[in-house]
């Protein structure tokens, strides 16, 4: 599901980088005396490079889905940075776009941290102790209860707290 949110999500910041890079180019618009084809370029560089990153967090999603497994470390860096960037930006379209574009923002950083939280709790059940699931679940299988140790200061019998 999230995999599916983010390429629609790159598609749309693509396309909206595409227009903006062609009302640039159309208007020769320019800031600060800036060259307006350099701005042009550089709008349609952002929007593809925003587009790739989106569909490379859609590609691990997809593949951690397939496998059924958590991600791994790179993924989870990647994961991690699209949510905080996800974050940030929803708390920046509050006042340039509304509150209907920092709902969306937010939805999408959700999916983002259930998607990685909900593999972290599955592959909890199971894990060794490097974290990963090690292949089998004997290790859950051989916990036995224990009663707990003599106290850490000694084992002082009988005695008890009297109130004065």
């Amino acid at each position: 599901m999230t995999a599916v949110v983010l390429v629609v999500e790159a598609a749309v910041l693509v396309f909206v980088h595409i227009v903006l890079g062609r009302t640039t180019e159309n208007q020769s618009m320019s800031i600060a005396g800036m060259d307006p084809d350099v701005m042009s370029k550089a709008t349609y560089a952002l929007g593809a490079c925003m587009g790739g990153f989106l569909l490379l967090c859609a590609a691990l999603l997809a593949v951690a889905a397939v496998r059924d497994r958590a991600p791994g470390a790179f993924a989870r860096v990647v994961l991690v940075s699209a949510a905080v960037t996800h974050g940030v930006l929803g708390a920046l379209v509050v006042g340039l776009v509304g509150w209907t574009a920092f709902a969306v923002m937010m939805l999408i950083l959700c999916l983002l941290v259930l998607s990685m939280t909900l593999y972290g709790a599955k592959g909890a059940a199971g894990a060794g102790p490097a974290g990963g699931t090690g292949g089998t679940d004997r290790a859950a299988d051989d916990v036995q209860d224990t009663p707990p140790g003599p106290p850490l200061l000694g084992d002082f019998g009988d005695f008890k707290p009297t109130s004065p």
